[in-house]
C-alpha cells in the first residue's frame, strides 16, 4: 500500500506565532494529495515541509475565514509555475464562491494549470474515485462551514496460507477474487475460504464549530481525526460563543466516536505550553493524541 500520512504544516488558528504559522495540513491518500485549509504562508511551509505543489490534487476549505484560505492564492499561481499536469479539484462552501474566485485571481499571472471549482452545496459525497469516497457535512460556526471525511471502500484480504494449501495460485488468484469461486482439481474452492474482510481506512476533518451532529458523524470510527482545539476548557463560554472546541471537547469527541489517533491542532495564541491541549484532551479519551506542531508528519494507523 502507498504512503497514507499527514503532512502538518500550520497549526496556529486566527494569529500566527513565532513558532506556529497559520493553517495547513496535506494529506498524502495513495496517488491524492489534499490539501486542507492553506492559511498564509503555506507556500512556504510546503517548501519547509518536502511537499511538491505536483502532490496537490485536491483542496478542500471548510470554510472562508482568512486563516483556512488566505494561502489559496500563492498555491493556485503555484500549480501554474510548477506547471502540474492533472487537474486539482477545489471545494469549499457555495455560498463562499465569490471568495474563492478572488482568491483565485488575487493577482496577475499565467495560468496554465487545470483547476476546477466545485462548490459544496449541502452534506454529502462531493468526490468519489480509487481513494474513496470524499464526504462533507455541515458545521457550526460564525459563517457556513463545512467539515470533510474520506473513507475507503471495505475489501478483501487473500490469506496466503489458505490460497497455498488449497492450491490456487497465479491467475486462479485473480479468477477467485473476481468468480467469488475457483475449481481446483475438481474441487469447488469460494472466496470466503481463502480471504477475510478488510475494513478500509477513514480519516476526517474537522475545522472551527461548536459540538454538533456534523462534527460526530463526520468522527465515527475514523482511524485518524484531524480536529480544532482552539481553546482550554477554562475557556469553554467564550468558545461557544465564538464557534470553536476546546481541547477537552476533541477528547470526549474522539472517546463516544471510537477514534483511533486523535490530531489537535488550531491552537489560539493565548496558549505557550502545547502540553496543556494533551493533558485536557486526555482526561476524555484514553486512545493516541498527537498535539501538532508545525512541519511534523504524522502516519495514519496501520490497518485494525
Amino acid at each position: 500500500m502507498s504512503s497514507r500520512e499527514l503532512v502538518v504544516l500550520g497549526t496556529a488558528s486566527q494569529v500566527p506565532t513565532r513558532q506556529r504559522a497559520q493553517n495547513g495540513y496535506l494529506l498524502r491518500w495513495d496517488g491524492e494529495g489534499l490539501l486542507f485549509d492553506p492559511g498564509e504562508g503555506t507556500q512556504r511551509q510546503m517548501l519547509l515541509a518536502g511537499v511538491a505543489a505536483s502532490e496537490v490534487t485536491r483542496i478542500c476549505l471548510t470554510h472562508f475565514h482568512g486563516d483556512h484560505c488566505l494561502g489559496v492564492p500563492g498555491i493556485v499561481q503555484r500549480l501554474s509555475l510548477d506547471r502540474v499536469a492533472h487537474p486539482v479539484h477545489a471545494h469549499f462552501p457555495a455560498s463562499g464562491h465569490e471568495y474563492f474566485r478572488r482568491l483565485r485571481n488575487a493577482t496577475a499571472f499565467y495560468e496554465v494549470a487545470d483547476l476546477r471549482e466545485e462548490p459544496v452545496q449541502d452534506d454529502g459525497i462531493v468526490a468519489a474515485g480509487d481513494f474513496g469516497a470524499l464526504t462533507a457535512r455541515r458545521l457550526e460556526h460564525s459563517v457556513e462551514s463545512f467539515g470533510y471525511r474520506l473513507t475507503e471502500p471495505d475489501g478483501l484480504r487473500m490469506l496466503p496460507e489458505r490460497l497455498a494449501d488449497a492450491g490456487i495460485s497465479g491467475r486462479l488468484v485473480r479468477e477467485v477474487r473476481r468468480e467469488g469461486s475457483v475449481t481446483v482439481d475438481g474441487r469447488q474452492v469460494l472466496l470466503e475460504q481463502v480471504s477475510e474482510p478488510r475494513p478500509g481506512q477513514s480519516f476526517a476533518f474537522v475545522m472551527d464549530t461548536r459540538l454538533c451532529d456534523g462534527v460526530f458523524a463526520l468522527a465515527e470510527g475514523v482511524d485518524m481525526l484531524v480536529i480544532e482545539s482552539t481553546f482550554l476548557a477554562s475557556e469553554a463560554e467564550l468558545a461557544r460563543h465564538v464557534g470553536h472546541l476546546t481541547a477537552g471537547e476533541a477528547g470526549r469527541v474522539a472517546r463516544e466516536c471510537g477514534v483511533r489517533t486523535l490530531v489537535l491542532t488550531h491552537f489560539s495564541q493565548r496558549y505557550p505550553d502545547p502540553r496543556r491541549f494533551h493533558d485536557e484532551a486526555a482526561g476524555a479519551f484514553g486512545g493516541e493524541i498527537v498535539v501538532a506542531e508545525d512541519l511534523m508528519t504524522v502516519p495514519v494507523p496501520k490497518r485494525r
